[in-house]
């Protein structure tokens, strides 16, 4: 069985369906509303276990309602919880999603425990991550903590996955680049780490990212697909079509499908359709882990594709 060591964030998401999203200052009517666990590092694991890898888990809750009915659900989805830590001094991360008519978000996040993840933490899951055949982050949990995921990862010579999401406000360490294997910006992620401008295209930016040390350069371009850039050059692979209804969790979705294939064995590039298919089908669902898929799902939709 392919293993998967997860290092990142847990948030209960508050999610609100609406017409558009409104403008500063504007109160708008929504409709749908749903209360519903996320966080990138929790959508990530279970994006992960239900695809059907062994996932170790490396978080902070709260003690609280939240950290409560968020354990509970990894456990049921079969996800090591040994390594999620309960914070006594902070509550749960919170999330605030508006979500309009064409599936697009706006998302406020109150990080609470989140940001008190500390590398001390993730050194205590070092035997798993040895274990693990990919581990993967991300930018909702202090950054120090991440360095020091990276080079736990590097020690073992396990793939290290970074997801830079959300984009970085700061130039990320070069520490920690160095101990990367592959990124998975958006475009948006791309550009600030690069510090580029608006209308930098992917390629430049792929190219950019990986003169920063980065083997391999995976940018997702929404509707438009992604660009792989590595050694071999730049490849668009088209995104598969579907009705979006909610595009919460897509990124967190093809980041968790994509350490699994890698994780089973599978080519970077094959990787990348098997991850496509699976945030594909996520946004055809509301929520963010509600609408993550089981294996037999994905299956279906590329036999059918």
């Amino acid at each position: 069985m392919a293993r998967v060591v997860v290092v990142g964030s847990a948030n209960m998401d508050m999610v609100v369906r609406a017409s558009r999203i409104p403008r500063p200052g504007e109160t708008i009517v929504g409709s749908q509303f749903v209360m519903v666990p996320g966080g990138k590092g929790a959508n990530q694991a279970v994006a992960a276990a239900r695809l059907g890898a062994h996932v170790t888990f490396v978080a902070r809750v709260g003690n609280d309602l939240f950290g409560d009915h968020n354990l509970e659900g990894y456990q049921r989805e079969g996800i090591d919880c040994r390594f999620i830590v309960r914070d006594e001094e902070s509550p749960s991360g919170v999330a605030l999603i508006a979500v309009d008519a064409d599936g697009q978000n706006a998302i406020v996040v109150a990080p609470g425990a989140n940001m008190r993840l500390t590398p001390e933490d993730v050194e205590r899951a070092e035997e798993e991550i040895a274990r693990a055949d990919v581990v993967l982050a991300q930018l909702e949990v202090p950054i120090p903590t991440v360095t020091r995921t990276a080079e736990l990862a590097h020690k073992h010579g396990k793939r290290m996955i970074l997801n830079p999401a959300p984009a970085p406000r700061q130039p990320l360490p070069a520490e920690l680049l160095r101990n990367v294997d592959i990124l998975t910006p958006n475009e948006t992620e791309a550009q600030s780490i690069c510090n580029a401008p608006a209308y930098a295209s992917p390629e430049s930016l792929g190219q950019a990212l990986r003169a920063l040390g980065v083997p391999v350069v995976i940018i997702t371009l929404g509707g438009e697909g992604v660009l792989l850039q590595s050694d071999s050059g730049a490849q668009r692979m088209p995104a598969y079509p579907v009705q979006a209804i909610d595009t919460t969790a897509a990124g967190d979705a093809f980041a968790g499908a994509l350490a699994v294939a890698l994780a089973e064995g599978k080519s970077v590039e094959s990787a990348v359709q098997f991850a496509q298919r699976v945030a594909s089908l996520s946004v055809t669902r509301l929520g963010a882990q509600p609408s993550l898929p089981y294996r037999a799902e994905v299956d279906d939709f590329s036999s059918e594709g």
